[in-house]
């Protein structure tokens, strides 16, 4: 009986590394698979980025592009505005000093007429 106890005791012991050995077997081949699709998420994740970034470059240095034209298009309209406002300023202060000049000539003549 000795001897079945103590057969039966190595072969369940074998039976149990063998049982170990295979889960460890699964186990390293879960963590290389989990590694790998670790490694696929990150790729994808760093390519979705970098496109993504790239969108936001384009459309930033578009709209850049839309906000200096709007603001040159405005600029050159108060330019314009600014240089009719002038002319028209320069314009009345012309026909003033002309008003001026001519009731001042009129003046000097009636005074020329009055010491004759």
């Amino acid at each position: 009986m000795k001897k079945l106890s103590v057969l039966s005791l190595l072969l369940s012991g074998s039976c149990v590394l063998a049982l170990a050995q295979d889960a460890k077997t699964d186990v390293k081949k879960a963590a290389e698979d989990t590694s790998e699709a670790t490694k696929k998420a990150a790729s994808k994740t760093e390519d979705a980025t970098e496109h993504a970034a790239s969108k936001t470059k384009k459309a930033t240095v578009k709209a850049a592009h839309k906000t200096g034209e709007t603001t040159k298009e405005v600029a050159k309209k108060a330019y314009d505005a600014t240089a009719d406002a002038a002319d028209k300023t320069g314009k009345a202060i012309k026909k003033g000093a002309k008003k001026v000049g001519d009731g001042t000539k009129k003046d000097v003549d009636k005074a020329k007429d009055v010491m004759k």
